[in-house]
C-alpha cells in the first residue's frame, strides 16, 4: 500500500438526499461497529475511517502507530424519518463498553478509544445528555473535527467476509483480522 490512502470512491455519498444526515461514532475496531450500524433500518450508507486526528488523509499504518491522534470511526448516512439519532446512540451504547478507556475488548490504544462526534446542535444535545447520564463514562463527546475514509479493503470488511449485514439481523458479530 502506498503512503496515499486508497479511499472509497465517494464519501460522503454524493447522492445523499435532503432527508438524510451524517453521524459519526468510534467504538474500538471499526469493522464490528460498521456491521452493527449496517444492520440498523434507516441507515443508508456507512464508511469506516479515521476521525479527530491531526494528520490529513492518514493511512491505517499511521493511525495504528497511535501518533496521529485519530480514532477508528464509522461515519454513516441515515434517514431521521426512519431511525432517530437517539436510536443510533442506543445501538452504539449496546455495542460498546462506555467505561473502557482507550480501547474496546482486546483492542487497546488511543486509536481504539470511543467517541461520538456530533454534526449539528440537535446531535450535540443528545450526545452530551447521554454521556452525562453514565457515571464514569469514557466516551468522547465532541464536534466532528475530521473524517478520512479508510482504505478500500477496510470498507464493509466483515460483510465481505460473509457476515450478515441485512437490516434487523441479530447474528453475533465476529471480528477478525
Amino acid at each position: 500500500m502506498s503512503a496515499a490512502n486508497s479511499q472509497p470512491a465517494k464519501w460522503p455519498p454524493a447522492n445523499m438526499g435532503p432527508d438524510e444526515q451524517l453521524a459519526t461514532f468510534a467504538g474500538g475496531c471499526f469493522w464490528s461497529v460498521e456491521l452493527a450500524f449496517q444492520r440498523v433500518p434507516g441507515v443508508v450508507a456507512t464508511a469506516v475511517g479515521y476521525s479527530q486526528g491531526q494528520v490529513e488523509n492518514p493511512t491505517y499504518q499511521q493511525v495504528c502507530s497511535g501518533r496521529t491522534g485519530h480514532t477508528e470511526a464509522v461515519q454513516l448516512a441515515y434517514r431521521p424519518s426512519e431511525v432517530s439519532y437517539e436510536q443510533l446512540c442506543d445501538a452504539f451504547f449496546k455495542k460498546i463498553n462506555p467505561k473502557q478507556r482507550n480501547g474496546q475488548g482486546n483492542d487497546h490504544g488511543s486509536q481504539y478509544r470511543t467517541g461520538i462526534y456530533w454534526h449539528n446542535e440537535d446531535q450535540r444535545q443528545v450526545v452530551q445528555a447521554r454521556v452525562a447520564a453514565i457515571p464514569g463514562c469514557a466516551v468522547e463527546a465532541e464536534p466532528i473535527k475530521s473524517f478520512w475514509p479508510a482504505e478500500e479493503y477496510h470498507q464493509r470488511y466483515l460483510e465481505k467476509g460473509g457476515q450478515c449485514a441485512s437490516k434487523g439481523c441479530n447474528d453475533s458479530i465476529r471480528c477478525y483480522g
